[in-house]
Parts: structure tokens; sequence; C-alpha cells
């Protein structure tokens, strides 16, 4: 496999740089952001990802249509997502253009106007968008999970907002959280694509020479308050849907790389994960199986989710805690441990096999890591762990006594 040796360079203003080059034709450019709904002020829930909205909505030289079609007329893409700590702007485009493109980005995240008709518009959008994720009972099993799991910390608030918090977003509400962490300390560039690393460094010196110092620090309010939960909610679906999990290293943690391979046997997307032989190729119980580890900068969380016929969900949610018990008491064979470890290496490969994908890792990275680890550094890891490891790892997380369940189940259910 091909190593990926990024350079991570500092611009003249402090901007950190993370370039990797690759031969194609199409280049991939994003801006990074540690400015996620966690840091978000208390009362203004859902402030960042409506900012994600409000940036593509005029300039002080463009326009919405003039932003939206700046790529899109030569055939790129201009994209942003919001997560619990960090906000990322980015485009796709073919390599004639990244001087378009570079210029696009750092205007829109240094040089947003807010109009007020548009922020009144991007209002209707978003209580839209609260609509059709309650709508969605899988999409809204995780986030009512996550906030009862970190019950009153900001990592439990809901990305999107209520619509209460969202109807009253003010104009100075987004250029004081653009202050505060559209800044160079708070942001990182991730580029992967054909053009030099000296062409790249001279347009962005160029177009975010006007990038300012931030002043205030984002605040990490600890999570110390994790009880298990156990809460079943009657709802319109035609499916039971179930989330079981609990608590999980963090980024930096040393158990960080064992978690990820305990959840990737459990129930990761290979068609062999335990879970998946069980109650779907075994028994069929269930057509949605799967299991997630979610890291954060100083915390995480792991969850395994089935959608199952409500006949069958109390014998799935069983089968669930038999293979937790199991990954707890049971050592990994030899054998066993060695094709674990070959698979979870394939998946990561797998998934920085799209350089778009590719790019945003990389910016991630960086951010909340300050650094980036080569594929030889994450395989030596991996081949580092044993069994003993991966059991304690095991018992310290995904003991059955400690996990949390929720359950949506069929409204017409009054057990």
């Amino acid at each position: 496999m091909r190593e990926v040796e990024p350079e991570i360079i500092e611009l003249s203003n402090g901007i950190r740089l993370v370039y990797l080059n690759t031969q194609t034709h199409v280049a991939h450019l994003g801006i990074t952001f540690l400015a996620g709904s966690r840091f978000e002020p208390k009362g203004k829930e859902g402030l960042a990802h409506f900012l994600e909205h409000c940036i593509f909505k005029g300039t002080k030289k463009r326009k919405t249509f003039h932003i939206l079609s700046r790529l899109d007329a030569v055939g790129g893409e201009l994209n942003a997502y919001t997560s619990k700590e960090e906000m990322c702007v980015y485009a796709s485009f073919t390599n004639d253009h990244i001087s378009r493109a570079a210029e696009l980005l750092a205007d829109i995240t240094l040089n947003s106007v807010f109009p007020s008709k548009e922020i009144k518009k991007e209002k209707e959008i978003v209580i839209d968008e609260i609509n059709s994720y309650l709508d969605s009972p899988s999409d809204k099993l995780f986030d009512d999970f996550e906030a009862y799991l970190f019950k009153d910390h900001p990592l439990g608030n809901n990305i999107l907002g209520t619509k209460e918090t969202v109807k009253a977003f003010t104009h100075s509400d987004l250029e004081e959280y653009v202050a505060n962490y559209f800044v160079i300390d708070k942001m990182v560039i991730s580029y992967v694509g054909n053009a030099s690393l000296n062409r790249l460094v001279r347009l962005l010196e160029r177009c975010f020479s006007s990038a300012k110092n931030g002043t205030v620090k984002p605040e990490m309010e600890p999570f110390d308050t994790y009880a298990p939960f156990s809460i079943k909610t009657m709802e319109g679906n035609y499916q039971v849907h179930s989330l079981i999990g609990a608590l999980a290293p963090s980024y930096n943690d040393s158990e960080h790389r064992a978690m990820s391979l305990l959840i990737n046997c459990l129930g990761g997307p290979a068609l062999n994960s335990r879970l998946n032989l069980s109650i779907r190729e075994k028994y069929g119980y269930a057509y949605n199986v799967e299991a997630n580890y979610t890291p954060y900068l100083d915390t995480g969380f792991w969850s395994v989710y089935i959608g199952s016929e409500q006949k069958y969900s109390h014998r799935t949610i069983e089968l669930v805690y038999k293979e937790l018990k199991k990954m707890c008491d049971q050592k990994f064979g030899v054998l066993q441990l060695s094709r674990a470890k070959e698979q979870l290496k394939g998946h990561l490969a797998l998934g920085m096999d799209s350089n778009s994908g590719l790019m945003l890792g990389l910016g991630k990275s960086l951010l909340l890591m300050n650094t980036i680890d080569t594929i030889k550094a994450i395989h030596d890891g991996i081949d580092a762990l044993t069994s003993e490891q991966l059991m304690e790892t095991a018992n310290r997380y995904l003991d059955p006594s400690r996990c949390s369940i929720l359950t949506f189940d069929l409204a017409e259910n009054k057990d």
C-alpha cells in the first residue's frame, strides 16, 4: 500500500496547512475550524450548524447566487459540515481551478456579512431540517442517545439545536461566533491534489492574509457524570429501533486503537462481523446491525444499532449483550487476532481510497490531535495490540453492566 506522506507547513500568519501531492486531475481543499457545537454559548444550541448554512448567503463582494455558482460553473463542488467539535468548509475541483476554489473558500469563511433577509429565510430551512430529522427514527435515536449519555453537557446537545434556539438567533450571534472561532489558532487548511506546494502556499498566503488571531480559548467542560440508563419510548415506526452503548476512549487515549479493533470486529462494515453473523446470518432477526465508535478530544462513546421486527427485538438485544460478554470473557486466539488486525488495516485503507475523504481526515487529524500518523505508524500500533490488551479494554468499556440502551418501540406496544 502506498504510504501517505503529507507535509505540514505553517503559513506566515500562523495558519497550519497539511499538504498531500497526488497525481490526479481532481483536487480537494478544505478549511477545518475548532468550532463545533460543543463550543456554543449556553442557550445558543444549534448556532454552529446555523452559521454553516449562513456563510453561503453573502459576502462583502458576493451574493448567494454568485457563491453557489462560482465552482458549480466549472464542474466543481462546494460543501460543508458541522460536528460536535469541528466545522469544515471544503471544495472539490479540477486542478485548473485551484485559484478559484481557494479564493472562494477564503471569501465565505472570512468575509461573510449575513444579510438579514437571508438569516430569516435560513431559519425556515433549518427548522425544516429539524422536522426532517424528527421523521427519521434512526437519526433521532442516535441524537437522543447522546443527549441521555452526555446529560447536561454540551456534547449531549443536538447539533441542529431546537426550533426555539434557531428562531432566536441574531446577526450579532453569527458575527460573534465567527470572531471567536474562525481564527488562525483554531483553523487548519488541508489539500490533496496535484498543485505544487510552493504554488499552493503563495496562493493561500494571498487569500487568507486577512485572517485574524483568536482571543477566546475554547472551553472544554469535562464530563464525568455518566450513569447507565435503560429507556424505552413509543414511536410511530414500522420497526423497533434500539441503540446500546457506553463511554469510550478519546482520540488521544492509549486504548483508542484497541477500541477501534474491538468495535470493527463486533459490528464493523464487514459481513463477517460478530453481530452480523449472529443476528442477521444465523437467525435472520434484523437487516440493520452495526457498531460504531465515536472519539472526541477528551472522551468518546461506542454504540450498537439494531432495527428489527417487534417479535425479534428482545432476542436481538440479548444476542448483542451475549457478544459483548464474550469479548469481555474470552481472549482473541492467535489466528483470530491476526485476522482481526488485517481486517482493520484493510478497512482503514479503503477509507483512505477517497481523496476527498482523505483531505477531510487530514485536516481533522491535525486540528484535533496536532499530528498526522503515517500508515506505518498506524499499522505498527495495530500490530502491537495483544489479546490481553483487547480483553482489558473490552472489560473497561464493553461490560454489559455499564451499558445503556435506548429503544424506540412501536406505539401500539403497551408492555
